[in-house]
């Protein structure tokens, strides 16, 4: 049963790159070298240990056996179980997808929204899927997302033929709120995060079973290292749910590398509103109208 979930059912001629964007399947179109160039990779690479909340250093890296704190990061194994997760891809394949950029295709079920004049429009949301119910409520089983109250779930489609990357970046906050939820279903990866922020973070040697890392600040240094030379490595866990908040979520960005993607994978990424549609905020009308649609788990791609 799993295994006739993880074949993409797509045709691969279109892409939906624009810009500077670029897949698989338009830089063929396009022939020769082309013009454009992906980011370099970060000179020194972590790992991210999710047992410890450490970040230390590669091995055979500079930095090897060096570390450092790295909060904000929740790693949840085997959220859903591999039934669960073959039903979930096969409900999810019974509508369409819509090509994106960078090799991904899309599904969306959320509001219409304009990020840069801060617009949304809510014509045609009719919440999330219904196969998402019985996920938003084991969520609230876990004490990092107890009150987590999802208005949006962006379902993203990933395969090597495509060459299907996530450039780096940081997720809005006009709209969206403290946690980024997301579920990695059909093939492990990684996620990579960088923080393109002047000055150093400090690193201490890596304290033997890598206990728990302290709080922000209370490691004594022992050396430095630029944080826009830094990427930090998450490995994600097939079926695994991971939830990104504090720095992890505003301050560090987060990608998936062409080279992280050997199989298909589908990740779905639920978020929640922002304290300015909150209860006490100047839009929580507009917010409890979204909440109350969101969660009666009665929508389709929009």
């Amino acid at each position: 049963m799993a295994a006739a979930a993880v074949a993409a059912p797509e045709v691969l001629r279109e892409c939906g790159c624009k810009g500077i964007r670029t897949c698989l399947i338009c830089e063929r179109r396009r022939g020769g070298d082309p013009p454009w160039q992906h980011p370099p990779q970060k000179t020194h690479r972590f790992i991210y240990y999710a047992d410890t909340g450490w970040a230390v250093g590669a091995e055979e890296s500079d930095f090897e056996g060096w570390a450092f704190p790295f909060p904000g990061v929740t790693l949840i194994e085997d959220f859903v179980t591999p039934a669960e997760e073959a039903e979930m891809v096969r409900l999810m394949d019974c509508d369409p997808w819509k090509l994106s950029q960078s090799g991904r295709r899309k599904q969306d079920y959320g509001p219409k929204v304009n990020f840069r004049k801060q617009k949304l429009k809510t014509a045609g949301f009719r919440g999330l899927p219904s196969f998402s119910r019985e996920v938003v409520r084991r969520m609230g089983l876990y004490p990092v997302l107890e009150d987590f109250q999802p208005v949006e779930q962006c379902n993203l489609d990933y395969c090597p033929e495509r060459g299907s990357a996530i450039d780096p970046h940081l997720d809005d906050t006009w709209l969206w709120g403290e946690r980024l939820v997301s579920l990695n279903l059909l093939s492990p990866t990684v996620l990579s995060m960088t923080r393109e922020a002047p000055g150093s973070l400090l690193l201490c040697l890596a304290p033997s079973g890598f206990p728990q890392a302290p709080a922000e600040g209370a490691t004594a240094p022992g050396r430095s290292v630029p944080c826009r030379a830094v990427e930090v490595a998450v490995p994600l866990p097939r079926r695994a749910l991971l939830v990104l908040a504090r720095a992890a979520r505003r301050q560090w960005k987060h990608a998936i590398h062409r080279g992280h993607i050997g199989a298909r994978r589908v990740s779905a990424t639920f978020r929640e509103l922002s304290a300015e549609f909150g209860p006490s905020g100047r839009q929580r009308e507009l917010g409890q109208e979204l909440l109350q649609t969101s969660l009666s788990f009665q929508g389709r791609p929009t």
